[in-house]
């Protein structure tokens, strides 16, 4: 099966477009990144080419080798679980980390880091044990502690909703982290001003959407799934 990048991003932005016009949001709010990990240098170059300007990958490795080949001038994201002894090798190459969810990640990132690293706080809102993250209650007083990192801003959360077709569980798992941020904001902490919600993938990025997301995560709908099949 054929994949066109393009078609498929220019769908992606009218479903944005609806939804924000049936819930009065700005659709330039929410920011498509692409997640590239399970495709190839030429199929991420075809997301820029659709005017694509965020790319995720999950992996070091990934990252590495697409940052190398990919000259454009394009926003990177780690999005996956990032091993501290990694963090070196990723951390120059990076806008936003979308995974901190550890003191000991946060020492690195700030250790390694010499200009100011956008993070995200990763929750594991659904509670399966199959996910990393902290748990809601644990969230507030993370943030809390980062305030001596110097090179840490907490954007705002992350989280990945439960791989289900019943809409409710998906849309309360967003609708969770909303409030979270909102419990964050609400602190006024000028190391985290708790703005971005990553939430939203190929398969419930609309929900998302609709729940308040600002960065969506999406891979197959949008460059498909080289590795695994078309």
């Amino acid at each position: 099966m054929t994949v066109n990048v393009g078609e498929n991003a220019e769908k992606i932005r009218t479903e944005i477009e609806e939804i924000c016009g049936k819930i009065n949001r700005d659709p330039n709010e929410i920011k498509i990144v692409a997640v590239t990990k399970y495709v190839s240098i030429d199929r991420a170059k075809a997301a820029i080419d659709a005017g694509i300007t965020h790319l995720g990958e999950n992996r070091e490795e990934g990252l590495s080798e697409k940052f190398a080949a990919i000259e454009n001038d394009v926003t990177w994201h780690f999005i996956g679980s990032l091993q501290t002894r990694k963090v070196k090798n990723i951390i120059d190459k990076v806008e936003y980390i979308h995974s901190l969810d550890r003191l000991s990640l946060a020492e690195e990132i700030n250790k390694r880091a010499d200009k100011t690293m956008k993070c995200f706080v990763q929750v594991n809102v659904s509670g399966e044990e199959s996910k990393q993250g902290l748990t809601p209650d644990e969230v507030i007083g993370f943030i809390e502690q980062l305030q001596k990192f110097e090179y840490i801003q907490i954007e705002g959360l992350m989280t990945m909703a439960p791989y289900t077709s019943d809409e409710a569980i998906i849309r309360n798992c967003f609708r969770d982290l909303k409030q979270l941020q909102l419990n964050v904001q609400a602190l006024q902490l000028s190391y985290a001003p708790c703005k971005e919600l990553s939430m939203g993938m190929s398969n419930d990025y609309k929900i998302a959407i609709e729940e308040g997301a600002t960065f969506i995560r999406i891979g197959s709908s949008l460059v498909g799934n080289e590795v695994r099949g078309e």
